[in-house]
């Protein structure tokens, strides 16, 4: 049975320990975190740990991998996921739950960014069609979001089965299928803490290798 007053909060992680600090000090009070660590090789779950985040060990390398592994550990009814590299702040998701809370079935973030450097030009125009092609399934969308809130057991129903970088646009498409209630609010989106790269958008080779994997599941 879910904690009902508290909400854990998925942290995939793969070598963020210049972000992890920021990240976990800025959680909202009743928010717990959960660093699922992808193989980091920087420290990254000694430094979660010894600032009071549950780390849970994932070697199979892919972000739905991490995902998937922190929505099992979860106990609370509400799931929050984020990424932890500083380029969102936690401040924002207990909007995202009372969203839910209050009839939402999944509430997504829209990244707006802070500066034209927060984004990369590739990866804002390959994430801007993929979101045109979800909007043409009837996903109301504009954004692959990296911050969301949901429902535990919803989600488990769901049974998104990509472990790589298609899992968000799998759980958006299933849901949109599924007759879910998506709602997308603005959340800003900053650089990444120095010190971090972002998988997807920090080299072409990455936004190709995530471009790729949703490709696949697009098919």
């Amino acid at each position: 049975m879910g904690v009902v007053n508290e909400v854990d909060v998925v942290l995939p992680c793969l070598d963020e320990a210049a972000a992890l600090p920021g990240v976990l000090a800025a959680l909202p009070d009743g928010y717990r975190a959960l660093v699922v660590d992808n193989g980091s090789r920087d420290g990254s779950p000694d430094i979660a740990a010894a600032r009071g985040a549950t780390v849970i060990a994932e070697p199979r390398r892919g972000y739905g991998a991490a995902v998937h592994t922190g929505l099992h550990a979860a106990v609370t009814e509400i799931v929050c996921f984020a990424d932890c590299d500083g380029s969102l702040d936690p401040a924002v998701l207990p909007d995202l739950v009372a969203r839910v809370r209050s009839g939402a079935d999944l509430v997504v973030g829209r990244r707006v960014p802070a500066t034209p450097a927060a984004w990369p030009a590739h990866a804002r125009a390959g994430n801007a069609l993929i979101a045109a092609l979800l909007r043409r399934r009837g996903v109301p969308v504009h954004d692959i979001a990296p911050i969301r809130a949901v429902r535990r057991a919803d989600l488990l129903n769901l049974d998104v089965a990509d472990r790589a970088f298609g899992y968000p646009l799998e759980l958006l498409l299933k849901a949109g299928r599924a007759g879910w209630r998506i709602v997308e609010t603005d959340v800003e989106y900053r650089p990444r803490t120095a010190g971090t790269r972002s998988k997807v958008s920090g080299s072409v080779r990455g936004t190709l290798r995530a471009t790729r994997d949703m490709a696949r599941v697009l098919r």
